[in-house]
């Protein structure tokens, strides 16, 4: 890795990036770092550019100051498939009716999503703005172990 360059990150999907507060990056997924750079501008009119969109980001990721990690409030019929929550303790990706419960290598158990209250939600707000906007990278949104547990 070349310091102040990128960071070389792989995650098990986009869901998964986007939940850790990363967007695609511009070198090696330019044509989905241009339509998110499009995409990104509705929320955001004056923020162009990588450093913008990534200081954007960070701010919505860690408190500041520290690097403790900021999870926001929601409530659960407000938020869209491919956002990430915390329950009891465990990431959770939302996906239509359900809760599908993560770990390094996929997906494991699903369990009912609440209809009511609110959740904590661990996808920054605006990049829970892009998964509304009907985000789909040429990459896989959701790892495939999400099949079999889903629907």
């Amino acid at each position: 890795m070349a310091p102040g360059r990128f960071t070389e990150l792989f995650f098990l999907d986009e869901a998964t990036a986007l939940a850790a507060g990363h967007r695609p990056c511009a070198e090696c997924r330019r044509s989905d770092y241009n339509r998110f750079s499009e995409l990104w501008l509705a929320p955001h009119p004056d923020q162009i550019g990588a450093d913008a969109i990534d200081a954007q980001l960070h701010a919505e990721r860690l408190a500041v100051g520290s690097r403790q990690r900021l999870l926001h409030e929601s409530p659960y019929c407000e938020l869209p498939d491919g956002t990430f929550v915390l329950e009891a303790g465990v990431p959770h990706l939302m996906l239509g009716r359900e809760l599908l419960s993560w770990s390094p290598g996929g997906y494991r158990d699903v369990h009912r999503r609440p209809r009511n209250g609110r959740s904590s939600v661990i996808t920054p707000p605006s990049l829970i703005a892009i998964l509304r906007s009907g985000w789909l990278p040429s990459v896989a949104l959701l790892h495939p172990s999400s099949d079999h547990l889903s629907r």
